[in-house]
């Protein structure tokens, strides 16, 4: 069994059947670079949500949950607890539920335009960002910030696309 992954995406988001591999990609990348490459792989049900939104709904969930009323670019809500995704890695077979990633598109139009990349490879970075959140990474200070942009820049050139940052990480 590989990773599942339960896409949905809104008109705005064309949801032609492009954003499936593209998703899946960029999810599998993440999983690659993180702690538990495992997780893509294994023959047990490893699950995440993808929802390709738009800026009204995900600046809803930012308020609900985050307490910020704005859109955002991406969001993540993890399910699965640190010991659950080393379990897995330990060989647990239950089904994992790693959690939902939610894409905004005009923040992530807007934003690929500012920073001069195409809209499918800076979805694509946003679903890597998600998917190393719901696999326990943050950046909420230097060392975590400087660990997660490495592996988003790794996870990224596994799919072809060029860093994001500029700089080298």
């Amino acid at each position: 069994m590989m990773l599942e992954i339960d896409l949905e995406a809104d008109a705005e988001w064309d949801s032609s059947s492009h954003w499936q591999p593209l998703a899946r990609a960029a999810a599998e990348a993440a999983v690659a670079e993180s702690d538990y490459p495992d997780l893509a792989t294994t023959r047990r049900a490893v699950e995440l949500s993808i929802r390709l939104s738009t800026d009204d709904e995900v600046q809803l969930l930012n308020s609900r949950w985050r307490g910020n009323d704005k859109p955002t670019n991406v969001l993540s809500f993890p399910l699965a607890e640190r010991y659950e995704l080393e379990a897995a890695a330990n060989g647990d077979a239950r089904e994992l539920m790693l959690g939902d990633v939610v894409l905004a598109h005009g923040v992530c139009s807007a934003e690929a335009s500012d920073k001069g990349v195409s809209f499918n490879d800076h979805a694509a970075h946003l679903i890597v960002h998600g998917t190393l959140h719901l696999l326990g990474y943050d950046h909420g200070d230097d060392s975590s910030a400087a660990d997660m942009e490495a592996r988003e820049v790794r996870a990224l050139g596994r799919i072809g696309i060029a860093n994001p940052y500029g700089v080298a990480v």
